[in-house]
């Protein structure tokens, strides 16, 4: 009985799902593709390929909604709640998601890979060190005297940077690869 009731609806969410894995499929293709050519590690790369499904899941979310008979007006009332709810508590927040975001633009427009020597031009800390990992809220610096300093992403895209040494990770244990 249900299937006959909701079987155009049904037909179409399988249109939607399999539109949308295909949709997935070539993001993460692209995404793959551009982190290799830019040396990306992989843990990046699973983050922004996570990213992207949990944001083409929302999407699916709100087709499907439409699909089966929901209003306009009745999706309008639950996603401002919802939203209201978000934004009040990611304004509490705000730093942490400004640290996503920085994290998704370094994904793609970042100069620097793990392992470069930068130095971070600050007047109250400056900061030469070791880009010893990249995450989706702060890249871990490795400092000459072998501290570890976590610097927030938003920062990084806020200040400027110089390029010390290409691939210092290798160099500066001492002994050279033969």
């Amino acid at each position: 009985m249900f299937f006959e009731t909701y079987q155009s609806e049904l037909i179409a969410t399988g249109i939607i799902l399999i539109s949308l894995l295909i949709i997935r499929f070539i993001i993460h293709f692209t995404i793959s593709k551009i982190a290799k050519k830019n040396g990306i590690n992989e843990a990046r790369i699973r983050l922004m390929k996570r990213y992207v499904t949990v944001i083409l899941l929302l999407v699916a979310t709100l087709i499907e909604a439409f699909i089966f008979g929901a209003k306009f007006e009745d999706l309008a009332v639950v996603f401002s709640s919802v939203f209201a709810i978000i934004g009040i508590a990611l304004f509490a927040i705000w730093s942490i998601l400004s640290n996503i975001t920085s994290g998704i633009i370094m994904f793609f427009n970042f100069p620097y890979k793990v392992g470069d020597k930068i130095e971070i031009h600050d007047k109250d800390f400056p900061i030469t060190a070791i880009i010893e990992d990249i995450r989706a809220f702060q890249l871990h610096l490795r400092l000459e005297n072998g501290d570890l300093v976590t610097y927030p992403n938003n920062l990084m895209l806020q200040k400027a940077v110089t390029l010390v040494e290409k691939d210092a990770i290798d160099s500066d244990d001492g002994t050279d690869a033969v």
